[in-house]
């Protein structure tokens, strides 16, 4: 019969996800947070002297924080009870309490009661709780991926210690996936596989801080490459992963191509600053029938895309000409696009703002859920001004042209550049401010307090 279990334990332990099977069984397999749970954090020494505290754990999804918690109740010998807030009411609150109360009794045990997504719960719930966690009767340790400040009731926050969990950096997310592939007992080493360089850059890239979103990737893509054999491991190419992730090409339908060739030689000849080509072509499309409005949002994107800064009214006239024909129709509407093309191919040109918003987005995928930095955040709460949520923010209108020298972008991108305005038309006088700005700009303006007045009732 116990040969019997044990087989039947190990089934069952293979039917589990991945990122089930992988969850670290010590502190020293938990990977990332060594800020909050690293050798002589508070959380840490309270581990090894067994004297744990109530707390709310709250970082983004698959930072580590249900591991953390059952770490914390098998390090301590505490009994465990893990609370979905999701699936439970004060109903199950009650038969908890009635559990840890026959620990305590029985086994003299104490309990740790950890509840998941514990700003699910309304305001009575949480205060079912809080005589218990006054008491000792129950260890509460919360999670979180919303500000307790706001989501969890006064009174029990104030008997918690709230730890910050942050999102995993890429190379933490690197060295779990390893460590799934080469684990034999609970991850996919039988499999004898390994990650291409550039797969694996693309798993951590986009798994954005979440371990779970890794695993889960990872497993996919493992059963869609066949095992290693004759001694050398398989390998998992960026193309298996790209579709265990999900990322799928946008199909191009090809039919309709001469729709397509209008289209691209009408946007051609806007961008060669020819009005005259822009109207024929024009003229070519309504007669063949095309839409007008599709024609008028192909001008608003150009003017953003191709005039940008060069011409700030090109953006305007171009809707404007959009809700002329709206209300005019045709013939007569079609008169005010033939207006917005002539400006349009007239209008100095400068696509700094498209490429600058191309490398924002870009950026922005690459580098996933970088932190707001401190100073740029609200403080609203004693809490969060405990964090030092807000503080060094400088108010910009407590300086000459409403300017202070301030870094806005987060740490990791700190003195990039996405945004090089040109010298056509209007954008000239924006390189110019901007220049002169980064130069020295940022003096304090009349009346402001030196190195510029940090005033809490002006906080964005």
């Amino acid at each position: 019969m116990e040969l019997f279990d044990h087989f039947a334990d190990r089934e069952a332990q293979a039917g589990r996800p991945l990122a089930e099977r992988m969850r670290p069984r010590s502190l020293a397999e938990f990977i990332g947070q060594r800020r909050a749970v690293g050798e002589g954090s508070l959380v840490r020494l309270a581990i090894e002297q067994d004297r744990i505290f109530s707390m709310i754990l709250w970082g983004p999804p698959g930072c580590g924080k249900t591991t953390l918690a059952r770490l914390i109740a098998a390090e301590t010998r505490a009994h465990f009870i893990h609370f979905s807030a999701v699936l439970s009411g004060v109903k199950e609150i009650r038969g908890v309490i009635e559990e840890a109360r026959e620990q305590r009794r029985l086994h003299r045990r104490r309990t740790v009661l950890f509840v998941d997504e514990i700003h699910r719960f309304n305001k009575s719930q949480q205060d079912a709780f809080l005589p218990h966690v006054e008491s000792g009767l129950i260890t509460l340790i919360g999670a979180t991926t919303e500000n307790p400040s706001f989501e969890v009731i006064a009174p029990l926050l104030s008997r918690c210690r709230v730890v910050t969990l942050e999102r995993l950096d890429e190379e933490e997310l690197a060295a779990i996936a390893e460590r799934a592939l080469a684990d034999e007992e609970r991850g996919l080493g039988r499999l004898r596989l390994r990650l291409a360089p550039e797969a694996r850059d693309l798993l951590a890239r986009a798994a954005d801080g979440d371990a779970r979103v890794l695993l889960n990737a990872l497993e996919i893509a493992a059963a869609m490459v066949p095992p290693g054999a004759g001694g050398e491991p398989a390998v998992i190419p960026a193309a298996v992963l790209e579709r265990a992730l999900e990322k799928k090409a946008l199909l191009y339908d090809k039919q309709g191509e001469e729709h397509y060739n209008l289209i691209s030689a009408l946007h051609k000849s806007l961008r060669g600053s020819d009005p005259d080509a822009a109207l024929y072509w024009l003229a070519r499309m309504l007669a063949a029938g095309e839409d007008p409005l599709y024609i008028a949002r192909r001008m608003v994107r150009f003017a953003s895309e191709d005039v940008g800064n060069a011409d700030p009214q090109a953006l305007p006239l171009a809707l404007a000409a959009m809700e002329a024909f709206r209300f005019l129709g045709p013939p007569e509407g079609e008169l005010a696009l033939a207006q917005a093309a002539v400006y349009l191919a007239a209008a100095p040109k400068s696509n700094r703002v498209y490429t600058a918003w191309g490398l924002a987005r870009e950026e922005a995928e690459r580098s996933g859920s970088l932190p707001v930095p401190l100073h740029l955040r609200n403080a609203p709460t004693a809490l969060m001004r405990g964090l030092g949520y807000g503080r060094g923010y400088r108010y910009a209108h407590d300086f000459a042209e409403g300017y202070v020298p301030q870094e806005h972008l987060p740490e990791a991108l700190r003195g990039r550049a996405f945004y090089r305005p040109s010298r056509h038309g209007e954008e000239r006088a924006i390189a110019e401010r901007l220049e002169r700005w980064r130069r020295g700009g940022g003096e304090p303006g009349p009346g402001a307090e030196p190195g510029g007045r940090v005033d809490p009732g002006k906080m964005p």
